[in-house]
């Protein structure tokens, strides 16, 4: 089920919560290891998703998994998801909640699509560049599509940088097309 309105306000009422507690670190890392066995546990996925289990049994079940793993406040709010029947949502909640933690701390995350894996050292020099335009914390995500022959896109929340191969192919494709001169002559 997704319902980003649902799923911001559920994130929205939780960061405010745990900023007024001061557990934003504690609820942030409970809610990727809370992630991190939902994508590695599709048994309890399908239980999360299932709507012929009953609250209480689901709630009994995340107990067992979660109760002593995370903190309290973090336990709260999955209860009361349960309760509310939008555990379906909870991925796109934990999603919401990084946006909000990322914001908070100034973290952006960029996205660069190579032909070939970057070296360590060039990636580090973009991310200072980017950093020093944005003047925030860049955090790199590396793509790599051999389909775009060479060259390297970026793309940032709504900034996009495309010097790929193949994006110059194509508007030598979109030029050649649209020109005036007769190819037999």
């Amino acid at each position: 089920m997704k319902n980003p309105k649902l799923a911001n306000r559920y994130a929205k009422a939780l960061f405010d919560f745990a900023t007024e507690k001061g557990q934003i670190e504690e609820v942030y890392q409970d809610l990727m290891s809370i992630r991190t066995v939902l994508k590695e546990s599709s048994e309890l996925q399908m239980v999360l998703n299932s709507p012929v289990i009953a609250p209480k049994n689901k709630h009994a079940i995340f107990a067992k998994v979660f109760q002593n793993v995370i903190s309290e406040t973090t336990f709260i709010f999955l209860d009361v998801i349960i309760r509310k029947k939008r555990e379906p949502a909870l991925d796109s909640i934990c999603e919401e909640y990084l946006k909000f933690y990322n914001e908070f701390h100034h973290i952006k995350t960029a996205t660069l699509t190579t032909a070939q894996p970057l070296s360590t050292e060039l990636t580090e020099e973009i991310k200072k560049m980017l950093e020093e335009q944005t003047h925030y914390t860049i955090e790199i995500k590396q793509v790599v599509q051999p389909k775009i022959i060479g060259g390297i896109m970026i793309n940032m929340d709504d900034f996009s940088f495309d010097a790929s191969i193949i994006s110059k192919i194509n508007k030598l494709k979109q030029e050649f097309a649209h020109n005036i001169y007769k190819i037999n002559f």
